[in-house]
């Protein structure tokens, strides 16, 4: 990975305090992992940035390596790589997805 992805990479990280790394757009998920995140956070009426990774290969392959992730979609809140969408899915059903929201000061509807 190029440095210049890597500094991209952080400042998207540093944009929004929940960002999603995500195939397509939230109106139009490209794949059934990344549409099960965007219900997920919808459900939580969490506000997120989302990123199109097919619309730029540099980060669709460069967020791979940042994480040392290997999958799309990925989460960030506040900076911190949560997982994908497996975890993300685990988290919310353990109702541990609206309290680390809370925690962090992210405003969240009650599950």
């Amino acid at each position: 990975m190029k440095t210049s992805t890597a500094e991209r990479i952080k400042d998207i990280i540093a944009s929004g305090d929940v960002v999603l790394f995500m195939k397509g757009v939230p109106a139009a998920p490209q794949c059934g992992f990344s549409a099960a995140v965007v219900q997920i956070l919808t459900s939580l009426a969490v506000p997120y940035k989302s990123v199109d990774v097919l619309a730029d290969m540099e980060v669709r392959e460069g967020i791979k390596a940042f994480s040392n992730w290997p999958t799309i979609p990925q989460l960030y809140v506040k900076g911190e790589f949560l997982g994908g969408s497996d975890i993300v899915r685990e988290m919310f059903q353990a109702g541990e997805l609206a309290a680390l929201l809370s925690d962090k000061g992210i405003r969240a509807a009650a599950t």
